[in-house]
């Protein structure tokens, strides 16, 4: 290994430098503070935990994406975590153990195996609401908005919202009863909405029939229409995929309500998270971006498999991503300049000011130094035997 190799980071793993620092800094506390606002309370979960905690409830789909190491106080294996959707939901369960609704929130780094996307690497901080003891559209709604006044407050521009519900394409497949080898392919090629691949493995099957209900759904997509589309070709689904399709208009109806702006979306093919998710689910789009912003849905599985059966909805944010995308204007900190003098009644000036401004006091290095290089705006200099704060001119 040479010298220089010494410093280099693995692919996907950066240090996050000023400015940019001090903005997803920022974004996350108005993240933060935007969800306490709306009555969810901060949690840290740890960011190692036994695999087995990590996993629960989650279909085992985080598993590619999370580092794993041995315990050597126990010997059992831990991991590191690769969303913290899981453990809000084990502090629910275990730690909290309240009655009635229980909203968490929560930011901090998460690590992943891969980058999910360009926009970010391995280390993507995380930030995000979870909403824990009501199965009510009333709570899906709230999360939903919760996550749209956050994409708000870090300035991303014209969101596009995708729609789905888990229980129209669960309903049709198990109606189907295909082999399970079948099964999988007919999954893989609908996420990734492949319309000649589910023509050669649904085009057999007969008219108004779950088979053919899911090559006809696969084509369909788009705004409020494909909505309607979709309950044209699903008339005669089952019940469960009416009565999610229902939900999907209702929720549409509550949001153009709330947001007469927003441009809404119905994605049928949308199945991320399948194996974890249990109803509605949504996605947040901006232009001219591939990957969603904000993503979440109803999770209420979970509480079950940590052995305390709760209804769970929430979302999650990547904040760095945000920053890169946003519009946000950050104001820079206003920075006060104190000179390299050893006079007592300068430190008790700059032990005042701290109180409520940024101070750098300087050293004797840094004689030469001119303040404005350093950040500063002002100075302080002594006038009368008193010290006093003034503009800095800037040269």
């Amino acid at each position: 290994m040479t010298v220089s190799d010494r410093w280099l980071l693995p692919d996907g793993v950066e240090d996050i430098l000023p400015p940019l620092a001090g903005q997803i800094e920022s974004l996350r506390r108005e993240v933060m503070d935007t969800c306490q606002r709306w009555g969810y309370q901060l949690v840290i979960p740890p960011l190692i935990e036994y695999l087995d905690s990590l996993f629960t409830g989650t279909g085992h789909d985080l598993a590619l994406q999370t580092f794993k190491l041995t315990d050597q106080l126990t010997g059992r294996m831990m991991g590191v975590r690769a969303d913290m959707t899981p453990q809000a939901a084990r502090i629910d369960a275990h730690t909290l153990h309240q009655d009635g609704i229980t909203r968490l929130c929560y930011a901090g780094h998460v690590l992943h195996a891969r980058p999910q996307h360009m926009l970010t690497g391995r280390t993507p901080i995380q930030a995000g609401c979870e909403l824990f003891g009501s199965s009510s559209e009333e709570a899906d709604l709230e999360v939903i908005r919760l996550m749209l006044e956050s994409l708000r407050v870090a300035g991303v521009p014209e969101v596009h919202l995708d729609l789905a519900h888990v229980a129209v394409y669960q309903s049709l497949i198990e109606a189907a009863d295909f082999d399970e080898d079948t099964e999988a392919a007919i999954f893989d090629a609908m996420a990734r909405k492949s319309i000649p691949e589910l023509d050669q493995l649904l085009g057999q099957c007969p008219p108004d029939t779950p088979g053919a209900y899911l090559r006809a759904l696969a084509r369909v997509s788009g705004g409020l229409d494909a909505l309607k589309e979709a309950r044209r070709v699903l008339a005669g689904a089952p019940a469960n995929v009416i009565g999610a399709l229902d939900q999907l208009k209702r929720i549409a109806e509550r949001l153009r309500e709330s947001h007469p702006d927003l441009r809404l979306g119905f994605d049928f093919c949308e199945l991320r998270g399948y194996n974890y998710h249990t109803g509605l689910v949504f996605a947040a789009y901006v232009p001219g971006h591939g990957d969603a912003v904000g993503k979440g849905g109803r999770y209420d599985a979970i509480g079950q498999d940590f052995g305390r059966a709760r209804p769970a909805t929430g979302f999650s944010l990547d904040v760095r991503a945000l920053v890169a995308l946003g519009r946000r204007t950050v104001r820079r900190s206003a920075v006060i300049w104190a000179p390299a003098d050893p006079d007592p009644s300068l430190d008790a000036a700059v032990a005042r000011l701290r109180a409520t401004e940024a101070v750098v006091r300087a050293l004797p290095e840094d004689v030469s130094v001119n303040p404005a290089e350093r950040g500063c705006d002002r100075v302080l200099v002594k006038r009368d035997g008193q010290w006093v704060v003034e503009q800095l001119e800037i040269q």
